[in-house]
């Protein structure tokens, strides 16, 4: 089982609390969403109403200054891609990359990934290769 992780270090602390040894890859890296990084939605949308419309309307649109959801999907699908030919793989990374992997899996459009709700702390569980994927679970408490 190869074990990797976000750059970030919350996905270190993470890997570090569950006992695993886990090497970075930038694949995996949360979503940069720019000049917003840090607000809350609410913040973002009472300053800027018509720059959070379109950012969720439009997967091309990056208002922030940072990675549009169509950047976050293609970098996560050439990230599973990637991954799928080396066995079983953990991956500690953040909710908005794994949302983002449930909408490849599922070859979804784009605005599924505004329906998906993975909670911090859980496992996203997805099974296959790179070109067919299965949703075995998500939201799955660690340690199960």
């Amino acid at each position: 089982v190869r074990t990797l992780r976000s750059p970030a270090t919350a996905a270190a602390e993470t890997a570090t609390a569950l006992g695993l040894g886990a090497e970075v890859d930038a694949g995996l890296a949360d979503w940069n969403l720019g000049a917003w990084r840090g607000r809350t939605l609410d913040e973002i949308a009472a300053a800027e109403p018509d720059a959070v419309r379109t950012w969720l309307t439009v997967p091309d649109a990056a208002p922030h200054g940072g990675e549009s959801l169509a950047a976050l999907l293609e970098r996560v699908t050439a990230w599973m891609g990637a991954a799928s030919g080396d066995g079983h793989t953990v991956a500690i990374t953040h909710s908005a990359v794994a949302r983002a992997a449930v909408v490849t899996t599922l070859n979804a459009a784009p605005s599924g990934f505004w329906r998906i709700d993975v909670a911090p702390l859980t496992a996203t569980i997805l099974r296959g290769g790179p070109s067919h994927w299965t949703v075995r679970g998500t939201a799955v408490p660690l340690g199960t």
